[in-house]
């Protein structure tokens, strides 16, 4: 009876030792994306190819971002530099050289000291078609006009 009770008791002891651990690890600051991948779908050459990626601190202690790379030059990510406060929101804007002429396939890397996701991955697609080239005029009907 004597070992029953002494197992029951370390089980016990045990059991709430693990609960404190896991309230611990809750503890901190957390970062949820509204979304995780922007779709440019079809642009033209040299258009805006800015988006902007929002986010949320759904921790209990304020979130910092050290840095937010992107996968190329070609795509450069601008994000706050001061913590975002429990509950607060903020965003992370993307700016792709859209002169790059073909599909959009990159992605931009956060490290920040969130407990969920201390490193997160964002992603752009879509593809840039070539800017029409100067011309002959066209009409409303397609035809080259007659000057």
């Amino acid at each position: 009876m004597k070992k029953l009770l002494f197992s029951l008791a370390i089980a016990g002891i045990g059991f709430f030792m693990n609960d404190a651990t896991a309230q611990e690890v809750a503890a901190g600051a957390k970062i949820e994306f509204s979304k995780e991948v922007h779709d440019y779908g079809t642009i033209t050459q040299g258009g805006d190819g800015t988006c902007e990626f929002e986010f949320k601190n759904t921790g209990n202690a304020p979130l910092i971002i050290q840095t937010a790379k992107g996968s190329c030059g070609c795509t450069v990510p601008s994000y706050p530099k001061e913590p975002i406060a429990p509950g607060a929101t903020a965003t992370i804007k993307v700016k792709y050289d859209t002169n790059r002429v073909g599909p959009i396939n990159k992605s931009v890397t956060i490290t920040s000291n969130a407990t969920n996701e201390p490193t997160k991955v964002i992603r752009i697609k879509g593809t840039v078609n070539a800017a029409p080239q100067g011309g002959a005029p066209v009409n409303k009907a397609g035809a080259p006009s007659a000057n």
